[in-house]
């Protein structure tokens, strides 16, 4: 990473550290760590004249929102975050699992990124997931790219509805997604995962509501 210029605003007069919680979509599989939606977010801020820190994550492609919740239990992070951002919930979709554990899951993670906030809502920003079944490999998949939508917007009812519940910010990526089916850009070499393209538009969209935050 470059050495950020002292000219950069900071807030509070220190660095902004950020916490990535996830899985795939949040490491960029299949992508430069650089493309990564929350390295891309990172240096989009550091454009606004905003010093971030290099985001700690904490997320592993083919987690489950239980998996995630180990595994942050796992890692006893001590320290608060003046930035947090929460993407889960493809891997549960995908595996078949029930849609009402993931909710009382989801809350659960919810509660625990408000946690590594220090219970500032405003600091927790939550995306959501994106449509798989636009892709290649969700054509090539047998599942039914309408049925893997249906599926999909229905956990994404349940995480809106929870974030939205905890008054914590929403960011809907997920129409964005579908717009992989009509552009291969849009999707990583692997067929799967979304490309620094795609990252890209899911930063822009949630820029505005940090920005608003963070300046």
């Amino acid at each position: 990473m470059p050495r950020i210029s002292i000219e950069h605003k900071m807030i509070n007069d220190h660095t902004i550290s950020y916490l990535a919680l996830g899985d795939s979509y949040t490491i960029g599989e299949a992508v430069p760590a650089a493309g990564s939606f929350p390295y891309q977010l990172a240096a989009q801020l550091k454009a606004e004249q905003i010093v971030v820190a290099e985001p700690h994550i904490i997320a592993t492609t083919g987690w489950t929102s239980s998996e995630l919740q180990a595994a942050i239990k796992t890692a006893a992070l001590a320290r608060k975050f003046d930035l947090v951002t929460l993407l889960i919930g493809v891997n549960n979709q995908y595996r078949g699992e029930s849609i009402t554990v993931y909710r009382q899951e989801f809350a659960a993670l919810l509660q625990t990124a408000l946690d590594f906030a220090g219970g500032d809502k405003t600091r927790v920003f939550v995306v959501s997931i994106p449509d798989w079944g636009a892709t290649p490999f969700g054509a090539a998949s047998g599942r039914g790219q309408d049925a893997i939508a249906s599926d999909i917007d229905a956990f994404n009812a349940v995480n809106k509805e929870e974030t939205l519940l905890a008054g914590v910010s929403y960011t809907d990526i997920t129409p964005a997604s579908r717009a992989a089916v009509a552009d291969p850009e849009l999707v990583a070499e692997d067929g799967l995962h979304p490309s620094e393209k795609m990252y890209s538009d899911w930063v822009n969209n949630l820029l505005p509501a940090v920005l608003k935050i963070l300046k």
